[in-house]
């Protein structure tokens, strides 16, 4: 399974690239396009199960159903400057919904079902979406906090009664001879619309488009894989999913409920699974979990996982079970809307995100701005080749991140002589204490060595006197006695510096604080810490 491109180095400019894989689909065509004929070439396959409604989609019933949903956007009115809204969980006809702004050529603006009021009404300001796709559980949420706006809004699950459903929607009589849209702006318009994690106040809107480097990382899936991801369509993973199982003809499992470790094994026993991509936190779940020593997993042949640092004794404990080529640590973001790296040699290298994905660039900068050779850390920066449109209504965020074509992704890495791409941290979490710099994930990796700890969420308490004093907040496994005693006496044990311990002390909980998207949330776990612990902070 070796498909790591082949990575170039220019020693002047210092830029690392890789070289382009050959189109599959005629240039020309948008997502839209190609996700209509491959529905259209292979109609009787099942396109989609799912495991919490118990429905089967096969293309043919997938694309009937996108294109009722496509007509009644357009006898709405609606064209490709209009946006539409989308705030659901994995049901069933979600998917339908996606597949028909991609023919329309209309963006669709996601969000997360778990977002407060008043960021959804933020949110929804900025986009003004003309109609919006809701569960029923949240529709009086949505229809609050969109009271600003002229919108039409329809109900996917526990329709409340005189709603307009989706169940009327796809009564909809087909527009004779449908035919997506062209888009008018090429692979630079729209394709969708996501959210940043938000930690440091409301989340920005990401535009991804509708160019090619969204399949980057996927060109390897075939008719025979069947993909999962617990994730919702807010999160760039579950998109990914959405829309290469389109392009390649893949199955797809689906479930409305949120993700459990337990069930993430069962279905992917039961269904055969042969993809799936998951964060570094549902990685820690899935191998605490009581039923990883005895899962089936031997149908599996892509295990993605990113989004964040892994670590080394999660990521043994991954590979122990799955065995060879068969994990792939992966980097992306919603910025570019795609997967920059994907390590196809786990083996040899087991902290690389891999090599730069094929058409994409890479440069190492300093804190002045100057260029980096191999093995030098500083800001990563990316080039996947086309116009990244930037944040949805502000452009002042994008010109922040966002110059010549290179996006600033804020992380801080090195490239080897290998050509192989390193995340270290992110620039932003870098912590000093005594004038000694250190990362979190330096005490992350060592606690996450303790039996009976999940994962640990590190940071920093400022004290005027020391810097950067260290505090972490530690998932444990139930019913496994851990006191945080224990924790800040084998810190001080295993440490391999003095000055890296847990000086302002350490909290067991039986969960994380986490993003909407499921991520660990450093700022939220750091603000609990403080309120619970009754700590004043210092000024800097």
């Amino acid at each position: 399974m070796s498909f790591q491109p082949r990575t170039n180095y220019d020693v002047v400019d210092k830029i690392w690239s890789s070289e382009k894989e050959e189109p599959q689909f005629e240039e020309d065509l948008s997502i839209g396009e190609i996700i209509f004929q491959e529905m259209v070439r292979d109609p009787k396959s099942v396109a989609q199960i799912s495991d919490s409604e118990k429905t089967i989609l096969l293309r043919e019933d997938l694309l009937n159903n996108a294109i009722r949903i496509a007509t009644f956007m357009r006898k709405l009115g609606l064209t490709q400057t209009d946006i539409v809204g989308i705030i659901a969980r994995n049901t069933t006809h979600v998917a339908a919904v996606a597949y028909a702004c991609f023919f329309n050529g209309i963006a669709m603006h996601t969000l997360n079902s778990a977002y407060l009021p008043e960021i959804i009404e933020k949110l929804f300001l900025n986009t003004k979406p003309r109609i919006i796709f809701c569960d029923g559980d949240e529709y009086e949420k949505i229809r609050s906090a969109t009271t600003k706006l002229n919108v039409k809004i329809v109900t996917m699950r526990n329709h409340p009664a005189g709603v307009l459903c989706i169940q009327e929607v796809l009564k909809t009589s087909a527009e004779e001879g449908f035919k997506p849209t062209p888009l008018k702006q090429g692979s630079t318009h729209p394709l969708a619309i996501l959210s940043t994690s938000g930690t440091t106040g409301t989340p920005k809107a990401v535009i991804v488009s509708n160019c090619r480097t969204i399949l980057s990382g996927f060109t390897k899936l075939n008719t025979s894989d069947i993909q999962y991801v617990s994730s919702s369509l807010d999160w760039a993973s579950s998109l990914w999913t959405v829309v290469s199982s389109g392009v390649f003809s893949t199955k797809r499992i689906i479930s409305d409920k949120p993700f459990d470790p337990s069930e993430t094994l069962r279905i992917i026993k039961e269904y055969e699974v042969t993809y799936v991509l998951q964060s570094p936190a549902q990685v820690a779940a899935i191998v605490s979990c009581r039923d990883f020593e005895k899962a089936n997993l031997q149908s599996l042949r892509y295990y993605y996982f990113g989004g964040g640092r892994c670590t080394a004794e999660v990521q043994k404990r991954l590979r122990q079970k799955l065995g060879k080529d068969i994990i792939q640590f992966c980097y992306g973001a919603s910025e570019l809307g795609s997967l920059y790296c994907v390590n196809w040699h786990y083996d040899a290298k087991p902290n690389s995100v891999g090599r730069p994905s094929p058409g994409y660039k890479v440069k190492i900068l300093n804190d002045q701005g100057d260029k980096l050779g191999s093995n030098e850390e500083g800001e990563v920066l990316i080039n996947n080749g086309s116009f990244w449109p930037g944040y949805y209504g502000n452009s002042e965020a994008t010109k922040e991140v966002y110059k010549d074509h290179w996006y600033q992704t804020g992380d801080l890495g090195y490239v080897d002589v290998d050509g192989f791409v390193y995340i270290v941290e992110r620039k932003k979490d870098l912590l000093k204490y005594h004038s000694n710099k250190y990362y979190p994930h330096d005490l992350e990796e060592l606690i996450s060595q303790m039996p009976g700890v999940v994962e640990a969420c590190v940071f920093g308490i400022w004290n005027v006197e020391n810097g950067d004093e260290a505090a972490a907040i530690i998932a444990k496994t139930p019913n496994v006695q851990l006191s945080e005693k224990d924790v800040t006496d084998f810190v001080d044990q295993h440490a391999s510096t003095k000055f890296l311990r847990l000086h302002a002390g350490c909290l067991i909980v039986n969960d994380l604080k986490r993003s909407p998207n499921g991520k660990t949330n450093r700022a939220a776990n750091k603000e609990y810490f403080i309120r619970q612990k009754g700590i004043k902070i210092q000024k800097q």
